[in-house]
């Protein structure tokens, strides 16, 4: 079973359609990257999977269950998400912060449980973030905020993370840095990851499994040896790529690039 499936959706702002008929699959247990160029509904669409948005038409199935149907704490039982611009409220310590991921779990006014903090210090662990416990989650830098978010997200206990571009205004290092942390939570935890990436190259390495959209439309989706080809690139980014194999995973990445009217030909090497 998928961990995701989208069927047939259509969604919108006010009468302007973004996504029209849309239908989907997140394959369980693998890390599935939506890419596309600016406007093209990734984000749209990542809104829909986790409800911030309302299908017109058509549904989304988590787990094979309509998820239009399940309780919000259902949901965030199953599925943590990360949207693109978090914002902490001033004041929370990183604990405190990592500790909200524990409130689907928590009775009405109850207090944290064993289990609870058992969770909560594995989330700290993970992300390495056990040193910085105690500061101030505004205080830190970009990376680290990062790392927080996702360490909260862990601390649901969820099997889904849903990551709305989480290296978003990161330096080169610090997008490594959250990368390397989701493949290793991917690969060793076993946990499902859906993100939307812009950089073609970290989609390409990172993925098992990606979704290629245009003009709110699925143009393309598979391994990333099936989507990142020279033809799709032309059809997606309206570029000319050449591409080279990533030392890293083996999967194309994209050596350099010019826009389709200015380029004689893609070169692949």
């Amino acid at each position: 079973m998928d961990a995701l499936e989208v069927n047939k959706i259509s969604v919108g702002y006010s009468n302007d359609l973004i996504i029209k008929d849309l239908s989907v699959s997140m394959p369980k247990h693998k890390i599935t990257t939506i890419v596309g160029p600016n406007g093209c509904g990734k984000s749209t669409l990542l809104k829909t999977i986790v409800r911030v948005l309302q299908a017109k038409e058509g549904a989304v199935f988590l787990e094979g269950k309509a998820i239009h149907t399940l309780d919000t704490k259902e949901v965030a039982k199953r599925m943590a998400v990360l949207p693109q611009t978090a914002q902490a409220p001033s004041g929370l310590t990183v604990f405190e912060l990592v500790s909200y991921g524990r409130f689907p779990h928590r009775k009405r006014m109850g207090r944290l449980s064993k289990h609870d903090y058992e969770y909560i210090h594995w989330a700290l662990d993970v992300t390495g973030l056990n040193d910085l416990r105690d500061q101030p989650a505004n205080a830190l830098s970009g990376g680290q905020r990062q790392r927080v978010w996702i360490a909260m997200a862990l601390a649901q206990g969820t099997d889904i993370l849903v990551l709305d571009e989480p290296t978003t205004y990161l330096d080169l290092a610090h997008q490594l840095d959250i990368l390397l942390l989701l493949q290793r939570l991917n690969k060793e935890e076993g946990r499902t990851i859906i993100m939307v990436l812009h950089d073609l190259n970290h989609a390409s390495r990172f993925s098992d499994y990606m979704i290629a959209m245009r003009d709110g439309a699925i143009v393309t989706e598979g391994i990333p040896n099936e989507v990142m080809t020279c033809d799709y690139l032309r059809r997606v980014f309206q570029i000319d790529a050449e591409l080279i194999s990533c030392p890293h995973s083996a999967n194309p990445v994209c050596l350099s690039y010019q826009l389709c009217e200015h380029s004689a030909g893609c070169k692949v090497r």
